[in-house]
C-alpha cells in the first residue's frame, strides 16, 4: 500500500503578493518552502509569482494540493474550505489570450490535465481555500487571514 509520504506531491500557492489577503496562496507555500526543505518527495510552487512554465514541472506528481483565497464566499475571513478531488472538475480553456501571470488554480488544473493526459491524478487533488474581502494594494496580509493560513500550514505538515 503506497503511504502519502511516499507520493510525489506538488503544492501550488496561488495569489497576487500586492493585493493584501489575496496573498495568501504565496504566503502559505513560502513558509511551507521554509519548513519541507530537504524533501524530494515535496515540490511547492509560487504560483502567483511563475507562470505557465510551472505546470510542466508537474510531470511526475503523484499528488496535488493548492491553496488560494477566496472572495464573495459568504463566509467570515479566515474560513477554511477544503475541495476534494470529486469536486474539482474545471474545464480545459483553450483560449489563447489568457494571461498566464494571472492564472487561477481552475485553469492550471485545466491546463496540467491538458498537458500531462494519463498521468493527472485526478483523485489526488486537494484544493484549500481560505475566505478573503480585502485586496486593496497593500503588502500586508491582514491578522485574520494569515492566523488562517498558519492553520492551513500546520494542517498540511500534519497531513504530510
Amino acid at each position: 500500500m503506497e503511504t502519502i509520504a511516499a507520493i510525489k506531491t506538488a503544492i501550488l500557492g496561488f495569489g497576487n503578493p500586492v493585493r493584501s489577503d489575496d496573498a495568501i496562496g504565496v504566503y502559505v507555500v513560502n513558509e511551507l518552502q521554509r519548513h519541507l526543505q530537504g524533501r524530494e518527495d515535496i515540490m511547492v510552487f509560487d504560483m502567483g509569482t511563475s507562470a505557465f512554465e510551472v505546470l510542466f514541472k508537474l510531470a511526475g506528481h503523484q499528488r496535488f494540493i493548492i491553496i488560494d483565497g477566496v472572495i464573495h464566499s459568504g463566509e467570515p475571513d479566515g474560513t477554511l474550505f477544503c475541495l476534494p478531488a470529486a469536486e474539482i472538475n474545471a474545464q480545459i480553456q483553450d483560449d489563447p489570450m489568457l494571461f498566464l501571470h494571472g492564472m487561477k488554480w481552475d485553469q492550471a488544473l485545466s491546463y496540467a490535465k491538458k498537458l500531462m493526459g494519463d498521468a493527472f491524478p485526478g483523485n489526488k487533488i486537494q484544493v484549500y481555500l481560505i475566505a478573503i474581502s480585502e485586496t486593496k494594494i497593500n503588502m500586508e496580509l491582514s491578522e485574520t487571514v494569515k492566523a488562517a493560513g498558519d492553520r492551513l500550514i500546520t494542517l498540511i505538515l500534519n497531513e504530510l
